[in-house]
């Protein structure tokens, strides 16, 4: 008489669930390659030389891959730009910061059709920009540019959800007292 084995092959020697073959990792990879690699793309050309910005992403995505069992499943894109944000650094390091004023155009809302109107408006907006803190401006180009509120950026921050959002408060009224004093000259 033949005795069955305790646990099935495809299960982990602990029961749990089913230990992730190389192919679930390659698969899920993928797929965070596929959804995510334009916003990261996009990150990075928003913040310094164009011609960088595949390759910077590329460096996260490799990254993720390396870090497979670290990413948060249900929070792959905020871990992700927080990554970027570390790689990003790194790479400022290595080459001269980027001053605000050769910040790439963003896609939002111009204010107005006028071209004077809306240079003016983006001149202003990149002096006050430039005149709050580093981390006050990364907060508000991660809410503003990459979209992230809440939990989201809490965790690219690295801080509770309260601490996120008292955070991005806290940046938003220096950015409005720095916009003010300079449109008072």
């Amino acid at each position: 008489m033949t005795t069955a084995s305790t646990a099935p092959a495809d299960r982990s020697e602990e029961g749990g669930m089913p230990e992730a073959t190389p192919g679930d990792e390659l698969a899920w990879f993928t797929d965070v390659a596929r959804e995510h690699s334009t916003a990261l793309v996009r990150y990075f050309a928003r913040r310094g030389p164009r011609q960088d910005a595949e390759d910077l992403a590329a460096e996260v995505l490799a990254t993720a891959w390396r870090r497979r069992d670290d990413v948060p499943r249900e929070a792959v894109l905020p871990w992700l730009y927080r990554t970027a944000g570390f790689v990003l650094a790194n790479h400022r390091r290595k080459h001269v910061d980027l001053p605000v004023e050769t910040v790439p155009e963003a896609s939002v809302n111009r204010v107005a059709d006028d071209p004077e109107l809306s240079a003016l408006f983006d001149a202003e907006l990149r002096g006050a920009l430039a005149s709050v803190g580093e981390r006050d401006r990364r907060i508000l180009l991660l809410h503003a540019w990459e979209g992230l509120d809440g939990a989201e950026l809490a965790t690219v921050l690295g801080v509770s959800r309260s601490g996120a959002d008292a955070a991005l408060s806290r940046a938003r009224k220096r950015l409005r007292d720095a916009w003010g004093e300079r449109l008072t000259f």
